[in-house]
């Protein structure tokens, strides 16, 4: 092996990882958006990881911070019900109507708000940037379920 492929092959094998992770993303479709409205409390905000039976790494890892992101600083708004998190396998007939709901294309992260009979729904797609550090990752889903339980749909 000579001094060019040993510099080549580790740029080759990052650029492969970075294609296969944008694999699992998708651009799909926001469904309807939470736009800027603003409202003054919430109802219910629901945070789902949408999936498909067989995950590569990267999706497996979206599901398993956002979960612990919900469950370490929202314990209370989840004991109540004005918080709920799942994981939600798209391949299973049971799981229909929530991804009728949604709307997912892949594998994704969705934040539904309800207030007032009202229902917004929207992809994260941001997360999928974050999921090489954890705690920054953590740091902006709390920020942004926060903004969705104040009532703050920007």
């Amino acid at each position: 092996m000579n001094k060019r492929s040993i510099v080549i092959l580790p740029v080759l094998l990052f650029v492969f990882a970075y294609l296969l992770a944008a694999g699992c993303l998708t651009q799909g479709n926001t469904g309807e958006s939470a736009g800027n409205r603003s409202l003054s409390s919430v109802d219910k905000v629901e945070v789902y990881h949408f999936h498909a039976t067989r995950q590569c790494y990267s999706c497996i890892v979206l599901g398993e911070y956002a979960e612990e992101t919900v469950k370490t600083y929202f314990g209370p708004e989840l004991a109540s019900g004005k918080l709920v998190f799942g994981h939600i396998n798209v391949d299973l007939p049971e799981n229909r109507a929530i991804v009728e709901k949604y709307g997912p294309t892949g594998s994704s992260l969705w934040i539904g708000v309800t207030n007032r009979g009202e229902f917004s729904k929207e992809e994260n797609i941001r997360v999928w940037y974050k999921i090489g550090n954890k705690e920054e990752y953590m740091d902006y889903l709390k920020g942004v379920i926060e903004k969705r339980l104040a009532g703050d749909l920007s």
